[in-house]
């Protein structure tokens, strides 16, 4: 029999896609191994085209690699604040957009656009359904470890081909997302670009459209 999710489950469940937040300030103690395994194997229960599982999981320990992923971080977080004017540029730079220096751990996350496992089903008119399973997998994750207590970051202001590089993958792996996870420093519930005021969130009813 499958489970019973009652409404005390369903109020959990929304507290937790409401509480799951992008965390930038992380404090330093270590994770612990059981619970970051047990987060990747929730995250492996994603879906996936095809039941293709593209999703590969590369802890970043080294700390030269580390490094060089600051730096690529750096250069780009500079580009992109010179492209914005004015009160807009004076306000991207005021934000944390990263925990890349705090954060216990590192997780980059690509998608093996080579594998051959789900035989190919569902992607021959969209190959990009493979991204799209690696990002189920992200969600996935950042949704246990919030469960467990953790923080999850995702930055994206990297130079994927650097990192892919730094990171000595298979030719075949493209990277979908770089990861930082580690106790937060803070809990809120508003996201820090709504607090911060750099985009206010939108209706769900603004996102939907009838034909």
């Amino acid at each position: 029999m499958p489970p019973d999710f009652d409404a005390a489950f369903r109020d959990r469940l929304a507290d937790l896609f409401a509480w799951r937040r992008d965390v930038r300030r992380f404090r330093d103690d270590p994770v612990d191994e059981g619970t970051l395994s047990a987060c990747l194997a929730l995250a492996s229960l994603a879906p996936s085209v095809g039941n293709s599982q593209p999703w590969r999981f590369v802890r970043v320990a080294d700390r030269d690699r580390r490094s060089a992923v600051i730096e690529t971080f750096a250069r780009c977080n500079e580009a992109a604040c010179a492209s914005y004017a004015d009160a807009r540029r004076d306000l991207y730079a005021s934000l944390k957009l990263e925990g890349l220096r705090e954060a216990p751990i590192h997780l980059a996350v690509f998608c093996d656009e080579a594998t051959e496992t789900g035989h190919r089903l569902g992607r021959e008119t969209m190959p990009e359904m493979l991204r799209y399973s690696v990002v189920t997998a992200v969600h996935s994750f950042w949704l246990a470890a919030r469960a467990h207590g953790l923080g999850v970051g995702w930055v994206s202001i990297l130079e994927p081909d650097t990192v892919t590089r730094l990171l000595d993958v298979p030719a075949s792996w493209r990277l979908v997302a770089y990861l930082c996870v580690g106790r937060p420093v803070e809990e809120h519930r508003d996201p820090e670009l709504v607090r911060h005021g750099w985009q206010e969130r939108l209706p769900a009813s603004a996102r939907l459209t009838e034909r």
